[in-house]
């Protein structure tokens, strides 16, 4: 009776003892595991944090750069038109905000009728006598420019005469010339070819034309029309 007992008690014990080495074991792997995972979650961690730091490296480069780019482009543009209404002094102010650069507003010596009529009948005889009006505008560093947006409004099919006065006082060769119009339907009436025959040696955009109950909103065309020429 007695041995079996003992046999019964030392059987225990073994369970007992093998189940005390089976759980130390088990411990040791799950804090292996746990360390493995702990280190691949740090090395992922620290993966993450460097890819994210490559991008906002990027970015602020390419912030940097457009920034640059811009800067460096908007010192050599000059917008500069004649505005009778008010219509394409919007319009060019609209691409004065977007491009920057300088911008001027040209003016006869003699100014133009606030009549309606009065101005279409001027304007006629000015085409007919192949005029030049006077400009009391003056630029006196045209040559600094190498892009310039020219405005106008359409009368009688064509540029008013002192857009003619401009292009006849400043050599614009070897620049580029973006036309844009305001009217009240007639587009740009061919206005970019008669540039182009005036300034043989400058380069002519495609141009931008703004009906005048369009004016106000124009502001995305204006930018559409932009980034199609290049800006």
């Amino acid at each position: 009776m007695n041995k079996k007992v003992l046999a019964l008690v030392a059987i225990i014990l073994v369970i007992v003892v093998i189940g005390i080495v089976v759980g130390i074991i088990l411990a040791g792997n799950n804090k292996n595991a746990n360390t493995v995972q702990n280190q691949a979650s740090s090395e992922s961690q620290e993966q993450n944090q460097e890819i994210g730091q490559v991008a906002n490296n990027e970015n602020q480069t390419n912030t940097e750069e457009n920034q640059n780019n811009q800067e460096s482009g908007s010192e050599n543009v000059l917008v500069v038109y004649f505005s009778h209404t008010g219509n394409t002094e919007t319009v060019a102010n609209f691409i004065h905000e977007a491009v920057g650069g300088d911008i001027v507003k040209l003016e006869t010596e003699e100014p133009y009728t606030d009549n309606y009529n009065d101005l279409l009948d001027i304007a006629q005889n000015e085409q007919n006598e192949n005029a030049r009006p006077l400009l009391s505008t003056q630029i006196d560093n045209i040559e600094d420019y190498d892009t310039i947006f020219l405005g106008y409004p359409i009368w009688w099919g064509d540029m008013p005469m002192a857009l003619y006065t401009f292009l006849d006082e400043y050599d614009l060769a070897g620049k580029t010339i973006a036309p844009f119009t305001t009217s009240g339907g007639s587009g740009l009436s061919g206005t970019p070819s008669n540039i182009a025959d005036e300034e043989p040696n400058a380069t002519v955009t495609e141009g931008l034309s703004i009906r005048d109950n369009n004016v106000e909103s124009s502001q995305s065309e204006v930018n559409e029309w932009l980034s199609e020429i290049g800006f």
